[in-house]
């Protein structure tokens, strides 16, 4: 009988898989989920994480939203700030400095000349000081929260969770999530911090108290 070289192909498939390891056994998954905590305590351990990872953390209530991002743009000298297109207009209505909707039509690299940006939050996890950003219309493209020296994240306390099966409950698995945990920071060789590396070197969270 004449082999093929598709006889042979298989045949060498069939002899790998007889050699291959088991397959590997099932890992449990039994996860502490559902668990909550009093928004006061959510919100204080939060706010306690985020400060220790050297973000700057602004509570504010709703009706205040616009007054405190632009105290926040104007702290830090920002002129020139970029938006995801679906961000609410309303939370720039006391920023007098020019504010710059994004698109998919905008090169990555000409975000640099920004000064800032806006952005809301998908879910944030108070045990880990994480915020979750899934490219929403209100959070844009993941480029435009990495490349901005400056980024200013609004989190409504309501999206707060406690830990990260809980966060992670709440997203959309083929959304594309970016977690932020403070500003981009890494060590060089001598263990110096250095800052805005590989994303903003600042990072402002607004929480929303009654939102």
């Amino acid at each position: 009988m004449t082999t093929t070289a598709r006889d042979t192909v298989l045949g060498r498939i069939r002899d790998a898989l007889a050699l291959a390891p088991a397959p590997a056994p099932a890992v449990p998954r039994a996860y502490r989920t559902g668990r909550t905590l009093p928004d006061a305590e959510r919100l204080a351990l939060l706010t306690h994480r985020l400060l220790d990872y050297k973000a700057r953390v602004h509570p504010c209530t709703r009706n205040r939203t616009a007054e405190v991002i632009a105290e926040v743009l104007r702290e830090h000298g920002a002129r020139r700030v970029g938006v995801p297109a679906g961000l609410d207009e309303r939370w720039l209505g006391a920023y007098d400095g020019e504010v710059r909707p994004d698109s998919a039509d905008i090169p990555a690299p000409s975000l640099g000349e920004l000064d800032g940006v806006v952005t809301a939050s998908a879910v944030s996890c108070a045990e880990t000081g994480t915020i979750f950003l899934d490219g929403s219309p209100d959070q844009g493209r993941r480029a435009l929260s990495l490349v901005p020296d400056l980024h200013v994240c609004v989190v409504d306390l309501s999206t707060v969770v406690v830990g990260v099966p809980e966060a992670v409950a709440r997203l959309v698995p083929e959304r594309p999530t970016t977690l932020i945990s403070g500003p981009s920071a890494t060590s060089d060789i001598e263990l110096e911090r250095v800052e805005g590396v590989h994303g903003p070197r600042t990072l402002a969270v607004v929480i929303r108290t009654d939102a």
